[in-house]
């Protein structure tokens, strides 16, 4: 285990924190005119997914987790569990749709390259690429000549899960999301 203090804060940092694993989303050193320099911090539960602000004193000690993080191809979900392969080893693992992440479902098409971070041998997250292609599945029909700013529609994607997309988007098209966003990007030619 290593120790570290708020001076080691940055995004993304996995920590120790009040019985749990928690990640930090964004944090702002704030040195008041009085009193004690403080750190404030969004925080995410690995586990829960749950968000907390915390605010930390300037130099508090805490517990990193040593992250180790391996590149995995999702294989596929057989309904109760959803099965990754190690790109080194081969080895699979099949983690829980608890485990995945409600985000990360979103976005999560067979043959995508992710990547698992473990705290020893224990999955704790799962990292989408920030920019994937996805398949149009189902949307409205596309209308021609319609390329006015502004105008959207819902559109269901091969994960599953449905976005706003521009109104020439069709069925079958490749688009390019932003999974963090959860936005449409740009079609895909």
């Amino acid at each position: 285990m290593s120790m570290a203090n708020t001076s080691d804060f940055r995004n993304g940092l996995i920590f120790h924190h009040k019985n749990g694993l928690w990640k930090i989303i964004e944090f702002l050193h704030v040195k008041p005119g009085k009193g004690p320099a403080f750190v404030r911090t969004k925080l995410k539960n690995i586990k829960t997914g749950q968000i907390v602000d915390e605010t930390f004193r300037s130099g508090e000690k805490f517990e990193v987790v040593k992250i180790e993080a391996r590149d995995y191809n999702y294989l596929y979900n057989d309904g109760s569990f959803y099965t990754f392969m190690d790109s080194e080893t081969y080895e699979q693992i099949s983690l829980t749709k608890e485990q995945v992440g409600s985000d990360n479902l979103d976005f999560l098409v067979e043959n995508t390259e992710i990547t698992i971070a473990f705290n020893e041998s224990e999955p704790i997250e799962i990292r989408l690429p920030l920019h994937l292609n996805v398949k149009v599945i189902d949307t409205d029909p596309g209308e021609k000549g319609n390329t006015a700013q502004g105008g959207t529609k819902p559109a269901k994607i091969e994960s599953g899960a449905t976005l706003n997309v521009p109104l020439f988007i069709n069925i079958n098209d490749v688009i390019r999301v932003d999974t963090k966003e959860k936005k449409y990007i740009e079609r895909v030619k």
